[in-house]
């Protein structure tokens, strides 16, 4: 256990020969996402420069803050535990050091399992390095380095944390792989997605034995990220040399930050290219939130009242919906109705305005308000997917509290398929 004031350390040493076979460690801090960004994990081997250097979170694969997952190489257990089980070992003597670069106090508790194990000329060190940068230009695209390793070695896996401004999609690039001096990537993907293990962008959590997606904001792409891809049955060998790039490919034209940390082991003498890192790094970016329009009862939050057939539920996406999230609503067939409620602050006499989804998949409604018919119905149809212009569904007397938005599917166009789904982003109410 340890108590660290701000710039506070603690260190311990351990005779081997031995391996390191098990690590585990609980945070407690008044802001628990800044002290696992700023609490430095080093470690080193037989006094040789730390082959392990990453913020703490990042060390276990959860950045920013403590995101439960389970994996083979480190996860986060419900109650917090932080645990890591690359094995490292070492000759004659590992030192670890837990350094607080924050101005709070960090309380640290944890276990280093260690286990006797003979050195031998195939033994390899192991490596955790981090680097992070802010504010990444998205044009013109580029490659961003991951790592570049001389000597001998095993690659063994990354995780990613990118913090992305707005809601498109980040990661549409190849990673490159260059083995032993390579002119031209050995090993050139398809993609973050598909690297990582998942594809088309999907903002959905999952854990893995060996890739991970532990958060993901929302809506849309927005907010942070974090994802891990462990190399365990298959590492990648080099003996001269290693290159990791991966592709910056947003969809949009804005500044991203993100951080890495590459997971590998080294032979003797076997150097990488991490910079120091320098303080400013050690913290978490402020991201702004979604776009709100003023005055939105936003679709995704009514209660669902009642749903005669089909799923409804809020989608994010990256078109322009306030908040960047709908009321989304499918798999319905003609004469099915969806009920929503809305909250009044006020009885009175209301014009109700609206702004729907309209795509090549929706269909034709009818809709009502408090069981009155708003119109004729709508047909939201088009070839594209578009977050149409606010319009006015007419004027109604609404009363304090609960009101009822009602949908019911009156058909579809021929060209519309599989048809009939339905997309509310807001209403909003004019006296």
């Amino acid at each position: 256990e340890a108590v660290l004031a701000a710039n506070e350390s603690e260190s311990i040493m351990l005779p081997g020969p031995a391996a390191v076979y098990h690590l585990t460690c609980r945070v407690d801090a008044e802001d628990i996402e800044a002290a696992l960004r700023g609490c430095l994990l080093t470690i080193s081997f037989d006094g040789n420069a730390p082959a392990v250097v990453a913020p703490l979170g990042d060390f276990f694969g959860t950045a920013p803050g403590l995101n439960p997952y389970r994996s083979l190489a480190s996860g986060v257990l419900e109650d917090g535990t932080l645990y890591s089980r690359w094995v490292m070992p070492f000759r004659e003597d590992v030192a670890i050091e837990v350094s607080n670069r924050t101005d709070g106090e960090i309380r640290l508790e944890g276990v280093i399992g260690i286990k006797e194990r003979p050195w031998t000329e195939d033994s390899l060190y192991f490596h955790a390095k981090w680097r992070s940068e802010q504010d990444i230009p998205t044009r013109p695209l580029q490659d961003w380095n991951y790592m570049e390793a001389r000597g001998a070695g095993r690659f063994c896996g990354v995780m990613l944390h990118i913090a992305n401004p707005v809601v498109q999609w980040w990661g549409e690039g190849d990673e490159k792989i260059y083995v032993d001096g390579e002119s031209f990537p050995g090993w050139f993907g398809t993609g973050t997605e598909d690297y990582f293990g998942y594809a088309w962008c999907d903002t959905a959590l999952f854990t893995h034995a060996y890739h991970n997606q532990v958060r993901c904001d929302g809506p849309g792409n927005l907010g942070h990220t974090c994802v891990s891809r462990f190399h365990i049955m298959d590492d990648i060998p080099f003996t001269k040399s290693f290159k990791f790039d991966m592709e910056v490919w947003h969809w949009a034209d804005t500044r991203v930050t993100q951080a890495i940390t590459a997971y590998w082991y080294g032979a003797p003498g076997a150097q990488d290219n991490f910079p120091v890192i320098e303080p400013v790094l050690l913290t978490i970016p402020e991201l702004p939130g979604p776009p709100r329009v003023e005055g939105a009862i936003e679709g995704e939050t009514m209660r669902i009242v009642s749903v005669t057939n089909g799923a409804a539920a809020p989608q994010s996406g990256s078109w322009p919906w306030s908040r960047g999230t709908q009321m989304w609503w499918r798999h319905a067939a003609p004469g099915d109705r969806l009920v929503l409620g809305f909250e009044v602050g006020e009885a009175g006499s209301y014009e109700v305005l609206a702004v729907f989804t309209k795509a090549p998949d929706y269909g034709i409604h009818q809709l009502y308000i408090n069981g009155e018919k708003a119109g004729d119905p709508l047909d939201f149809y088009h070839t594209e997917v578009i977050a149409d212009e606010e319009r006015s569904l007419g004027r109604f007397e609404l009363k304090a509290g609960e009101n009822l938005f009602e949908v019911e599917v009156a058909g579809s166009r021929p060209e519309a398929i599989p048809a009939h789904m339905f997309g509310l982003d807001y209403l909003r109410l004019a006296e």
